[in-house]
């Protein structure tokens, strides 16, 4: 058995970048893991750490080498490597000077398909204390740093600039030097609280040692639950409910090393602005946390989580008070300064902000959003006022002083300068709903008018960028089509919106006028939608094939596309599913493969063999009880329906020859299967399921 020791890696930065340090860290751990194991050298477990000034990896229980292997060379075949009287032929001869050994010192490799000469060679593993510096240096470069940075004028790159290395393999310390820094066996602890070194006996003392003598929690983990419970126990103290959002729980998290949670307040006069400004400028601005009541209504206090354990708190906590106060006083001035104009006369100066330089202006868009969003209103049964209005109104509070100063509240802004202006309700939901979804899994728009014009705010981008030609290529997303896509595939197919998207593609089109240089935007934007479509149900669980089945028939609403698919996969579960789809598969390559004209009718005195006679009465007796279905959109009870045709195609291609001689007879049978295919398509294209 193998000697292990454990193993402390520790690189120590200046500070990284708070919303990336979870995810550096845990990248760090993975990478590495993996190419321990890639270089054959076994662990017990891996911890990761991760703190403003360090990344670091615990490994245990690692093997001091790689295990030996034995190499094997196969040389010629026996039968070549030995004439008749056993003596080694020239091949034999070059095949060992090759391996540097004699002929009398290789083995015989034998198998099912032959026997072989064969070279071994035991060749020793590597140390790991030798293999370790190149194992960290790609496990760093592989990191997801979007733009590494340099210092110093050294010639390495990383996040932030580094300090220094720790590589520790049980007591010793292995000798290297990376991103400019020379390994040994000292970190850092707290900035302020224990600026010196600390020395590491073993790998194992880190995290105790950096907690209990560096006033440093190394473990981002264990520092975001000493977060979270500090915050909610100041919140609790103050009779009220912290408001802690995961994103702004890691970025905190990123932040300190050593959380200290105070709470401060602000004056309750300020509670008179909307609860979205208030939150905004607590947690986007200044990381704090807000607190509610227990009626959900926010208090005038805030929770703050410092970096240092002060000897005067009081000062920390006032100091923080002085900061949100002027913001506050800000807000509430931008707040008060807006209201003194309607949502509606800011119109105009939507003229002067580019939508994009070759779509024109924001003021232009609005103009084909309110045609778009009414068009889809109607279609979907709801008022096309209403989102006519909302489309006219649905970017101007871009120019309000408030949402000047906080992007992020644009939309919700909107809304409450609507509902002062006395607009409708349902409009004024609607400037608010247009940006929903705003990522993966957010809540959709709930209203009529809202879900009208989210759909067009993003149709008519999808529709303007790909129309001017550009439209996502690799990685590169700068105008968050994808995004876009997604969120129209989801309202339409969430929401349950009998939706035609070429015909809104269309609509968007026209919109547009003559500025689109591309042609077909329509169509190719479709396209697309469909191989979002694709995405979004294999996250789902759906199967390639059954995805491909529909998708073939490219269904023009997505939602149809829904019921389809699930139809699909609920047919593949019945005892019929594999024959009928195999059948299909059949009908597909006869009808592909024959080059003469298919009748558009069956003929029924052209019908001979019992077999075929029997398919095409029963076949017809279907058609009669699916149409209703097909109507009704009821693709599940169809299939169903139709898997009761799997008798009679078995039977029909067990005893009946299609490809007959009499031309007449061969059509008539082709035109029978082009029919029943044309049932089954339907629906889907079975024959695109796998066995």
């Amino acid at each position: 058995m193998l000697e292990t020791r454990d193993l402390l890696i520790e690189i120590g930065t200046e500070e990284l970048p708070p919303k990336a340090l979870r995810k550096l860290s845990e990248s760090l751990t993975q990478e590495l893991g993996q190419r321990l194991q890639a270089a054959g050298l076994a662990y017990g477990s891996l911890t990761g750490y991760g703190a403003p000034r360090r990344l670091a990896v615990w490994v245990q229980e690692l093997t001091v080498s790689q295990p030996d292997r034995v190499l094997e060379r196969r040389g010629p075949a026996l039968t070549a490597a030995f004439d008749e009287e056993g003596r080694a032929t020239a091949a034999a001869q070059g095949f060992a000077r090759s391996c540097g050994v004699p002929v009398d010192e290789l083995e015989s490799l034998e198998s099912e398909k032959g026997a072989w000469l064969v070279y071994r060679q035991r060749q020793q593993g590597a140390p790991t204390r030798e293999l370790l510096p190149d194992i960290l240096a790609q496990s760093l470069q592989a990191l997801p740093i979007p733009k590494r940075m340099r210092w110093n004028n050294l010639p390495v790159e990383f996040i932030r600039p580094v300090h220094w290395l720790v590589l520790l393999f049980g007591d010793e310390t292995i000798p290297a030097e990376l991103l400019g820094v020379q390994a040994n066996r000292e970190t850092r602890g707290h900035r302020f609280h224990h600026p010196a070194p600390l020395y590491l006996a073993e790998p194992a003392a880190y995290g105790p040692l950096l907690e209990t003598e560096g006033k440093v929690l190394a473990d981002f983990f264990v520092r975001r639950e000493a977060i979270y419970a500090q915050v909610v126990e100041a919140a609790k103290q103050l009779d009220g409910d912290a408001l802690v959002e995961e994103a702004l729980l890691d970025e905190v998290t990123g932040l300190v090393e050593w959380p200290v949670a105070l709470a401060g307040r602000f004056e309750p006069d300020f509670l008179q602005l909307p609860e979205e400004v208030l939150i905004a400028t607590m947690q986007d601005h200044q990381k704090y946390f807000p607190v509610r009541d227990g009626q959900g209504r926010l208090m005038p206090y805030f929770i703050t989580v410092c970096n240092i354990e002060s000897e005067q708190p009081e000062a920390v906590v006032e100091g923080n008070e002085r900061v949100i106060r002027p913001r506050l006083a800000d807000a509430a001035f931008f707040y008060a300064t807006d209201r003194k104009e309607s949502l509606a006369s800011r119109c105009g100066k939507l003229k002067k902000i580019t939508f994009q330089e070759k779509l024109g202006s924001v003021f232009e868009r609005t103009e084909r959003l309110a045609q778009l969003a009414r068009s889809i209103a109607i279609s979907m049964g709801g008022n096309g006022d209403w989102a006519e209005r909302a489309g006219l109104l649905s970017k101007c509070d871009l120019v309000t002083e408030m949402v000047t100063e906080f992007p992020e509240l644009q939309g919700i802004m909107g809304r409450y300068y609507a509902l002062r202006d006395n607009e409708s309700g349902e409009v004024a939901e609607a400037l608010r709903e247009q940006y929903l979804p705003r990522f993966a899994g957010d809540r959709l728009p709930g209203t009529p008018t809202g879900q009208a014009l989210s759909l067009a705010d993003r149709l008519d981008t999808l529709v303007g960028l790909f129309g001017i030609g550009e439209p996502p290529s690799g990685d590169k997303d700068p105008y968050g089509l994808r995004r876009a896509a997604l969120g129209v595939l989801r309202i339409i197919i969430e929401a349950e919106l009998g939706l035609d998207l070429r015909l809104l593609l269309e609509r968007g089109c026209q919109a547009y006028g003559g500025r689109l240089t591309e042609s077909n935007t329509a169509a190719q934007v479709h396209d697309y939608l469909l191989e979002r479509l694709r995405g979004y149900y294999l996250e789902a669980g759906f199967r390639p094939d059954e995805i491909e089945a529909v998708l073939v028939l490219k269904p023009g609403q997505p939602w149809d596309f829904d019921r389809r698919l699930k139809g699909v996969a609920s047919f593949r579960e019945l005892p019929e599913a594999e024959s009928l789809s195999a059948a299909n598969k059949r009908i597909r390559n006869i009808l592909r493969k024959s080059e003469e004209k298919i009748p558009p009718q069956v003929e029924p005195e052209l019908l001979q063999d019992p077999a075929e006679r029997a398919l095409a009465t029963q076949m017809y007796d279907l058609e009669q009880e699916v149409s209703p279905l097909l109507e009704r959109q009821d693709y599940q009870a169809a299939l169903r329906a139709l898997a009761s045709l799997r008798g009679a195609v078995d039977r029909f291609f067990d005893e009946v020859m299609v490809m007959v001689e009499d031309p007449t007879l061969r059509a008539n049978r082709l035109a029978l299967l082009d029919r029943l295919q044309t049932l089954f398509l339907r629906v889907a294209d079975i024959s695109r399921l796998q066995n």
